[in-house]
């Protein structure tokens, strides 16, 4: 019979909790010999909850809304007292969810595991630590009805004597197997730990009272080293090194796939992973969106949609309407179909060079994220990004910044600390083109050869690699652990993609055409007002002597202000040799961040940390095209 008595405790976390409670002599798990303590533990969204409720009686809800990672819910069971805990990838203290969990692992008698069997991949690092940390632990194999769907099978028998812990099947949304959890209590044991290191977690013994937290302390959990007045050790990357070892390695010999296409896709996903077939997969990745993107859409389409249907009909035809009423040398007519004109010049960037582009960009992206790959990009290139301050979470935005450097600033969100959100959003600014700017500097390179192409990506990469290295010296803090789900790989739902690409191209183009029209006026003011001619006089020192280029080169620096693609679309219709071509791509592509992306940057890094990028891309841009100008040309 089920003791529905419940209580809720938020933090501090539990170890403070019932330390607190023993002082003033009230009963906790543990205190009392015929009541044994029972963790739920698991990733997030394997079922814990529904295995709560059941057992406990009470009601949990089961989704992720705000407040219910940051707290964990008691109920009784027969005599086992149950806590349902946040779900977590790990345990130790990276984030509020892992150090409550990790303290009532601590304080727990017997650990249910729930695992979703259809992400074992995932999944069983979690449950190998807990065996790690010498837990008497049981597995809930969850979600066994989307496993036979999926056309994989698993060998139980085999995983439970690997592992050295009771394995149950179970589906929670029928409640099958939950007639297995009585069972699942009273055969939960120790499982295999590695010898090695079962021995070094013993001779921690006499500091720490207990394996599990001898264990943390080796991984460098400084909460419980300075519980025990010891120091966090440095060993957690090769721990959790050995730890993804052997799950692969479990994994390779339980799971079973029926279905020829789920096991190529399980294949795949691995070698995505792994670096020596991972990074050919990205150099292969790269190199047909490079045929897609710049090739097909940036080459071939866009010269077609620009020079035939934007330069060849709309432009003669708008003007052919405007110069009916407004005449053409005045103000007004060169304001709207000038040069720069708003309804001429400016239309024709947008709907015929850069929707194209956008589109094509965004498209590319939406095929990587819903095939799974780019959580698996992540994961490969996390080791490389730790040397310039970011874990590999920060691909995202950083790929996203060759879609619009705007919206990735936003997506810096994600990352794990404040120092991570400045490193990223420092190289967003100076050293990543958006999908506008970058078809326009692809369209340019295309004509300059394979050489300009070769110095334009070595050098923004130096300089992409150089800026993060001094942020990453001088800013203090140290890089977060990557804790990111990988998805099964499986062949895009080319619905999910179009809907992605449309609501992404949408939104782009709609911040960025105003801008567009915005920039476009403002060049027109100046160039009717006289002001255009004294703003290039004034960058004449730099753009014809330092940076060598024509003098009116200096205009794309005033439009580059307004938007990054519209500077450098104001270089296309110049006159340059391909060395010229590398250095006034390479200046206008580290110049200063638009209008829309230093607006989002002081409201998410403050006006400060704005001004600082801006002003810095001035510096950089004009010194290393400067200095390039001065080898090359």
């Amino acid at each position: 019979m089920r003791d529905h008595s419940t209580s809720t405790i938020h933090e501090p976390a539990l170890q403070d909790h019932v330390e607190k409670h023993r002082h003033a002599g009230i009963e906790v798990p543990g205190d009392d010999a015929s009541i044994l303590s029972v963790a739920l533990v698991g990733n997030p969204n394997v079922g814990k909850s529904l295995f709560f409720n059941y057992l406990s009686g009470m009601y949990v809800d089961v989704s992720n809304y705000p407040g219910t990672t940051i707290e964990f819910t008691k109920g009784r069971y027969k005599s086992y007292e149950i806590v349902d805990t946040p779900g977590v990838y790990g345990i130790s203290s990276f984030t509020d969810e892992e150090a409550v969990t990790r303290d009532v692992v601590l304080q727990a008698d017997i650990v249910l595991n729930i695992v979703d069997a259809s992400h074992l991949e995932r999944d069983l690092f979690l449950t190998q630590q807990l065996i790690d940390m010498g837990k008497r632990v049981a597995i809930l194999l969850n979600f066994m009805d989307e496993v036979e769907k999926l056309g994989l099978e698993i060998d139980t028998n085999l995983l439970s004597s690997t592992l050295g812990v009771p394995v149950f099947r179970t589906t929670a949304t029928t409640r099958g197997g939950f007639d297995q959890i009585d069972a699942a209590l009273h055969q939960a044991r120790r499982g295999a730990q590695v010898p090695t290191l079962h021995h070094r977690l013993h001779t921690l013994l006499s500091e720490t009272g207990s394996e599990a937290e001898a264990l943390l302390i080796l991984e460098g959990d400084e909460r419980v080293s300075q519980r025990h007045g010891v120091a966090p050790g440095h060993e957690r990357e090769s721990l959790y090194i050995d730890r993804r070892n052997r799950v692969n390695i479990i994994i390779n010999s339980v799971l079973i796939e029926r279905n020829v296409r789920i096991r190529f896709a399980t294949l795949l996903g691995r070698w995505a992973v792994n670096p020596w077939t991972g990074i050919p997969l990205i150099v292969l990745a790269l190199y047909l969106i490079y045929l897609f993107v710049g090739k097909l859409v940036a080459q071939d389409l866009v010269n077609f949609t620009e020079t035939t249907l934007g330069h060849g009909l709309w432009e003669p035809w708008i003007r052919g309407i405007i110069n009916q009423y407004v005449s053409p040398t005045s103000w007004f007519g060169i304001l709207l179909v000038g040069e720069f004109g708003v309804v001429s010049m400016t239309v024709t960037y947008l709907i015929f060079l850069l929707l194209p582009l956008v589109i094509a960009f965004y498209f590319s992206l939406a095929l990587m994220e819903d095939s799974g790959y780019l959580p698996r990009l992540a994961t490969l290139v996390d080791r490389s990004l730790n040397a310039i301050g970011l874990n590999g979470s920060a691909v995202i935005p950083l790929i996203l910044g060759f879609g619009c450097v705007t919206m990735a600033t936003v997506t810096t969100r994600l990352l794990g600390s404040e120092r991570e959100k400045t490193i990223a959003s420092a190289i967003l600014q100076f050293a990543v083109p958006c999908s506008a700017q970058l078809a326009v500097v692809a369209a340019f390179l295309a004509g300059a050869g394979f050489g300009a192409m070769a110095i334009y990506s070595i050098t923004i990469f130096v300089v992409f690699v150089a800026v993060g290295t001094i942020l990453h010296r001088i800013l203090p803090g140290s890089t977060t652990p990557l804790l990111i789900d990988l998805p099964p790989m499986r062949f895009p739902r080319l619905d999910n993609v179009a809907r992605k690409t449309a609501y992404r191209s949408y939104f782009f183009m709609k911040e960025a055409a105003p801008w567009f029209f915005v920039g476009a006026l403002a060049c027109g003011i100046l160039q009717v007002t006289g002001l255009l001619t004294v703003w290039q006089n004034l960058l004449n020192p730099l753009t014809t002597k330092w940076l060598q280029l024509p003098h009116e080169a200096s205009t794309a620096f005033v439009m580059g202000m307004v938007r990054r693609d519209f500077g450098a679309a104001g270089l296309y219709n110049l006159a340059l040799q391909p060395n010229q071509v590398v250095v006034a791509l390479v200046t206008i592509t580290l110049f200063t961040p638009c209008i829309a992306s230093v607006m989002v940057m002081m409201k998410e890094r403050g006006w400060k940390e704005a001004f600082t990028v801006w002003a810095g891309t001035w510096i950089v841009a004009f010194l290393v095209g400067g200095i390039l100008s001065q080898i090359l040309i």
